[in-house]
């Protein structure tokens, strides 16, 4: 097209008229383009030097001052070395932000690599990949591209030294530190740079966190490297964003592996190890999932042979059942029935509460196990392949926190470096945290006894109104008990209370970690995670521990129950449904649980997707050539510190769900894989789309994150142990079976297990509910409840019988076995399963001494050039270069 005149030549041209008007409009739009330059690139002006980070302010009322610390702060970030490029506000679509671009230059990144200590590549490693396991085939499916798995070769790397640039792989200066690094080692500059004027020490006035809180600028970002849904037009540009976008957020790519190698070169290592566990956790979930299907399909298939019936005793015509005393509830049996139906949600709960349950509960003993130490290894594996083997030991006590160097002016001689260092005033915030940390957790306490107050204020409420023959509901009232009801509607509000405290424990926990000034991030990190886990797990837990450990355990007898604040109150303990409280725990599980996580994803999804709908009706249509990359960046979400902190939190929370409680509910490991292969894709999606390019930063595990699961697994062994032994009925049956059944059936189990009350034994004071309702005929004298306790004409009359101190001895039995096999086989397990893969230790062995075989004849070369190039300019007599050869030869051994 350009090689000939447009107008002039074009009709001589031996082409149609729509042939030629396509031409016409190509070279318009060619023309066009070149006259409005792409504005979406990674550069400067001059197409060299890269963006590294970018700073964003506007002008307001308090210009004045606010352009003071601009002008000192930018002042000082030139005389550390960078280079700044400012872009007015005219050129941007509000007309009123400017764009301070950042550009760090060979020198400024050599000199802060060698200060943190970067590893870089010397030598592509010669050491083979492990080899192509058996029947590989078949995970093809599952694969990506290798260009995709491994975006980079393979080298030897080493820490970055400025004085021994030519030991280093150095091809090119302007590539041979990424982009991840290069905004890392920003940042850090940005961190410690002052804005106070030359000659005053104000050690307040430091850092761009605070001038961003003071809103002297409005945000600070590193640049992505093109748009999520198209390459860049730069060839130099590696287009890596579109790369995950393609081929890890697509929520149809949700039975391919992820590209962790390129995930961590994009965003840095401690991203890249979230998302390796994530998926790790969410594959080994998969095993559970099946054992639960498998368990809950038994319970469906032998639910039909568990159909126990009542029978009134012989020369009994009929028996009167008491369903619930405290509603006045009593139930006729006239002939051989099924339980009536608040007795039938015991045969209901046989879904989850079964033999298959038992064994479940130990296969997930063993599997949070399996779980732990199969993550070890594999997590060892990614220390290795990512350079981080001896990361915290040598590079994280560099990562001292500003807010730490600022705050702290107490110092202290260190014994070992004979050097003063600062002294945090750590004492007096630990104090600070037990005395906020109490009437937190003293408030959750309050709460989950306001939500049994609520469920026994409801409870005669429900019953009145579901029993009513005057209202029209008794199509519902045949399916849902007064206790259903009652049990869903306080799970649900127990729910919006939990995530009511949530947000005001988040504030409270960053609030005390900050006024303890940890030193570094590491320590930060780690001192949040136990504070928020704390809060977190007796919110989100201690409702379910009062319903499977306290709830219907302290009630008492017909005539003599138990009152939580006195009898005086006549505010009785909450009893459990006459089923059994095993299927009310299953509810306030599954309501937790599910909301907890249908809550997430509609945070997480569905409102970015409402943004992302709002936004696309102002039409931005070719946002290449109308919109920087900045700008386009500017508008995207900032990822903050803490942002993956909140992501493990989630993860964990599920994790002490499905193990703790597991036993009540064994499609909870079901439930989380579903939610674990949406939660990926989600967050790989916000991570592509929805945020700006997080600071890169590097993590060797998963920190504090570790001891808690281990703490988990560990308590989920006794939690699942007692849930068997007092929620579920399945040892006071096995017991009934084996002791005291006389044709080895459960046919007269339920008889066995009812006790007999006699009427008029009623007190006056429990006889006040009964006085305006004509509740029975005359001819009743006595009732059955649900219960071991000996009739009223017993010389023990209404003690507890033989057969429930055997029925507690095989409880307690129970859970003395089930711990200690549990236990055993979890500590054989871990015992057996190496932390560190042989190969990998092998591995890391061999590296070693390459370096130091590498660095040895580094050296020895460096000497015979300088004791050359000594010879050349300083001519000596044979006897002394003797003597220096063998002074240099002495010292190289």
């Amino acid at each position: 097209i350009g090689s000939f005149p447009v107008r002039e030549n074009l009709l001589s041209l031996p082409l149609c008229e729509k042939t030629k008007s396509v031409i016409l409009r190509l070279l318009f739009l060619f023309q066009t383009d070149k006259l409005q330059p792409n504005k979406d690139t990674v550069f400067f002006r001059d197409g060299v030097r890269r963006i590294d980070f970018v700073l964003s302010y506007v002008d307001d009322k308090d210009g004045e001052k606010k352009q003071e610390r601009r002008r000192e702060f930018e002042a000082n970030l030139e005389k550390v070395g960078l280079e700044l490029e400012t872009e007015d506000k005219s050129d941007s679509k509000d007309q009123k932000t400017y764009f301070l671009k950042i550009h760090a230059p060979w020198d400024v990144l050599a000199t802060y690599a060698d200060v943190l200590k970067i590893k870089v590549p010397f030598k592509e490693s010669d050491i083979p990949h492990s080899h192509d396991v058996p029947l590989e085939w078949l995970s093809q499916p599952f694969r990506l591209p290798e260009h995709i798995m491994r975006p980079q070769s393979d080298y030897f790397t080493y820490h970055f030294d400025k004085t021994k640039t030519d030991f280093f792989l150095i091809n090119d200066k302007d590539t041979f530190f990424p982009p991840s690094t290069r905004n890392r080692i920003v940042f850090y500059i940005l961190a410690r740079c002052p804005y106070y004027k030359e000659g005053r020490r104000d050690k307040d006035k430091t850092g761009i966190k605070r001038l961003l809180s003071n809103g002297t600028y409005t945000a600070a970002f590193p640049v992505h490297d093109c748009r999520y849904w198209k390459r860049a037009r730069d060839a130099e540009c590696e287009s890596e964003r579109y790369n995950l976008y393609k081929h890890w957020a697509k929520f149809l790519c949700f039975y391919k592996e992820q590209p962790l190698n390129l995930i961590r070169k994009y965003y840095g290592e401690k991203i890249g190890i979230y998302f390796a566990w994530l998926g790790f956790y969410t594959e080994m979930l998969f095993f559970a999932a099946v054992m639960g299907l498998i368990c809950f399909t038994y319970g469906v298939l032998s639910y039909d042979d568990n159909i126990s019936r009542l029978v009134p005793p012989e020369g009994v015509r009929e028996l009167t059942l008491l369903l619930h005393f405290f509603r006045k509830d009593f139930h006729k049996i006239k002939e051989p029935a099924t339980y009536p139906f608040p007795y039938s949600l015991s045969q209901q709960s046989h879904l989850f509460d079964n033999e298959g349950t038992v064994f479940f509960a130990i296969f997930m003993g063993i599997w949070v196990t399996l779980f732990l130490e199969f993550w070890k290894r594999r997590q060892a594996r990614l220390e290795y392949e990512w350079d981080l083997v001896d990361f915290e030991e040598e590079q994280q006590q560099l990562q001292i926190r500003p807010e730490f160097e600022i705050r702290c002016t107490n110092r202290r001689l260190n014994k070992i470096t004979q050097k003063t260092q600062s002294l945090s005033d750590i004492i007096p915030g630990q104090q600070l945290c037990m005395c906020v940390c109490s009437p937190q957790i003293s408030l959750i306490v309050a709460c989950i006894i306001g939500v049994i107050a609520y469920r026994l204020a409801v409870y005669a409420a429900f019953a009145s109104i579901i029993k009513d023959p005057m209202r029209k509901i008794q199509l519902v009232g045949r399916f849902i008990t007064p206790q259903l009801a009652t049990s869903v509607t306080a799970s649900c509000i127990n729910f919006v209370i939990i995530m009511i405290l949530n947000f005001f424990y988040e504030r409270v926990a960053i609030w005390i970690t900050d006024l303890e000034i940890p030193k570094t991030h590491l320590e930060y990190e780690n001192r949040l995670t136990m504070k928020m886990f704390l809060f977190q797990f007796v919110n989100y837990y201690s409702s379910c521990f009062y319903v499977a450990f306290f709830k219907g355990k302290f009630v008492g007898y017909p005539g003599n129950y138990s009152y939580m604040f006195g009898s005086s109150t006549r505010l009785r303990n909450e009893e459990c449904d006459p089923g059994g409280c095993l299927i009310e725990l299953t509810t306030q599980l599954v309501i937790v649980m599910a909301g907890k996580q249908l809550w997430g994803n509609i945070q997480e999804a569905l409102l970015p997707l409402m943004r992302n709908w709002w936004s696309s009706r102002k039409g931005r249509h070719h946002p290449e050539n109308h919109y920087s990359r900045w700008e386009q960046d500017h508008v995207l979400q900032n990822f903050s510190q803490l942002g993956l902190f909140y992501e493990y939190l989630e993860m964990v929370i599920q994790f002490g769900f499905i193990t703790l409680f597991v036993a009540s509910f064994p499609l909870a490991p079901l439930l989380a894989l579903f939610n674990n292969i949406l939660e990926i894709r989600v967050d790989a999606w916000k991570f592509t789309t929805q945020f700006r390019r997080p600071v890169a930063s590097k993590a060797r595990n998963i920190g504090a994150w570790q001891e808690i699961l281990n703490a988990v697994a560990i308590l989920s062994v006794v939690t699942n142990a007692f849930i068997m032994a007092f929620t579920s009925d399945m040892i006071p049956r096995m017991v009934y079976l084996y002791a005291y059944s006389e044709k080895a059936s459960m046919k007269d189990y339920v008889n066995n297990s009812l006790s007999i009350y006699t009427i008029s034994h009623i007190t006056s004071h429990n006889m006040l509910n009964l006085t305006t309702d004509n509740w029975l005929d005359n001819s009743t004298t006595t009732c059955r409840y649900r219960d071991y306790r000996y009739p009223s004409g017993h010389q023990n009359a209404y003690a507890r019988t033989m057969q429930f101190w055997h029925i507690l001895a095989a409880k307690m039995a129970f859970i003395i076995i089930m711990e200690h096999v549990v236990f055993v086989v979890k500590f054989f397990v871990a015992w057996m399963i190496p932390d560190i893969p042989s190969d990998v230790k092998a591995r890391i062995k061999r590296e070693r001494y390459l370096i130091q075989e590498y660095l040895h004849n580094y050296e020895v070369e460096r000497l015979k050039l300088q004791l050359s190039a000594s010879f050349i300019t300083e001519p000596q007599s044979e006897m002394s270069l003797t003597s220096d050869k063998h002074e240099v030869l002495s010292e190289c051994l």
